[in-house]
């Protein structure tokens, strides 16, 4: 037998752009209270007063949504006059939104390049749940998801996720009043990293802007109400929960390798006993009560009895909660949902074991708004006009 070929490493240094600060004014959104702090020190501000106006912008941009220096009435009108010269507010554009029969609200978010990425807002009794994108595309390419479909063009900017946030908030109309009693009510009150990409192959940019939604002067989320998913980058998973510190949701979705291997190719890298061994040190690293295994349910793919039994045993010891999510079909998908009857049986496995084992409710299916089918328009499109010209003959460059 011939040896495996070895893997090529994924780095995480796929093109973030931009790469260096344009020409003119310059984004505060998405700079950490330090990279805030040298910007505002090299645009004028005395260093004495430096930290001072660092807290006075950041409640601004983040507390309030304020976008205008002129509006930022606490500061003196020659400073606003220098931070408008120096400095701007900038956000994704929001190009679209769909709204689903069911209230999910899927929006086109237009970053640096002309470049699009899926943001889903996702509306319920107790909660607001945002997915948020890290990457343009993604490498992985999970062949049930319709993501991965989608080459990766490049890394999202710290400023580009926490500005999904933002982008959200304003068509939710919830920035609050400044002066206004304070009101606990949140609309958006939970951040899933689950959109377009692989977070933790974005690490830098996640973690910053995770911080900034962290902040108790500016967005105010808690860290349990931010879920990071990976699909198991293990050398990140420790830095994960000492540098972020949230919950942690794994994309984990079948119980031997060999089904791994083609559901989750990045398992050829990390195995599952490699991945169940980082994700025992997760909880205790992080102060997380329990970790999220997320669990696709594809018909005779994965969702026998005896993948139940396999799943029970392989995480046993590690404090966790398995969602079991219908597959969310799309255009071409290789793969059929598993019946209602095997997924109910399926979890009844789990739920005696001991574990929870909710089944998702699919959202927004009718605007294609689903875990696993976000993709963005433009690259839809790309590919369906390449699809045309190759049934035509044409020959397309196919993109």
């Amino acid at each position: 037998m011939s040896a495996p070929q070895p893997i090529a490493p994924i780095t995480q240094d796929v093109l973030t752009v931009p790469r260096k600060l344009p020409e003119g004014p310059v984004n505060l959104v998405g700079l950490t209270r330090a990279a805030m702090l040298d910007a505002l020190i090299a645009a004028g501000t005395p260093e004495k007063q430096a930290k001072m106006r660092v807290n006075q912008v950041w409640q601004w941009i983040y507390q309030w949504g304020v976008r205008d220096f002129s509006a930022m009435t606490n500061l003196a009108k020659p400073y606003r006059a220098l931070l408008a010269e120096n400095f701007t507010v900038a956000i994704p554009e929001m190009v679209s939104k769909q709204v689903s029969t069911d209230g999910t609200r899927k929006y086109l978010a237009r970053i640096a390049g002309g470049h699009e990425v899926e943001v889903v807002y996702i509306p319920e009794e107790d909660r607001g749940t945002l997915c948020v994108s890290s990457q343009v595309g993604c490498t992985l390419t999970c062949s049930f998801c319709h993501t991965g479909t989608q080459k990766l063009v490049r890394n999202l900017t710290a400023g580009e996720i926490v500005g999904q946030i933002m982008m959200v908030r304003d068509d939710l109309n919830e920035w609050p009043t400044p002066g206004a009693p304070k009101d606990e009510t949140r609309l958006l009150s939970n951040i899933v990293l689950m959109g377009m990409g692989e977070p933790l192959y974005n690490f830098d940019n996640v973690r910053d802007a995770m911080k900034i939604a962290m902040d108790p002067e500016g967005i105010q989320l808690s860290r349990r109400r931010i879920t990071l998913s990976t699909s198991g980058v293990v050398p990140e998973i420790a830095r994960a929960a000492e540098e972020i510190g949230c919950l942690l949701a794994v994309s984990f979705h079948a119980t031997t390798n060999e089904t791994r291997d083609k559901l989750v190719p990045i398992n050829k890298r990390w195995n599952i006993e490699t991945l169940l061994n980082a994700l025992r040190e997760y909880p205790k690293l992080s102060n997380s009560e329990r970790i999220t295994f997320e669990y696709v349910m594809l018909k005779d793919v994965n969702d026998s009895d005896e993948d139940a039994r396999r799943l029970v045993h392989l995480i046993q010891g590690i404090p966790a909660k398995i969602n079991l999510i219908p597959f969310n079909e799309w255009p071409g998908a290789p793969y059929k949902r598993s019946s209602n009857n095997r997924i109910r049986a399926f979890a009844d496995i789990i739920y005696k074991a001991g574990y929870a084992s909710p089944i998702r409710t699919p959202r927004g299916e009718d605007i294609m708004a689903a875990c696993g089918q976000l993709k963005s328009a433009t690259e839809r499109a790309r590919k369906s006009k390449a699809q045309i010209e190759a049934e035509a003959g044409l020959g397309g460059s196919g993109n």
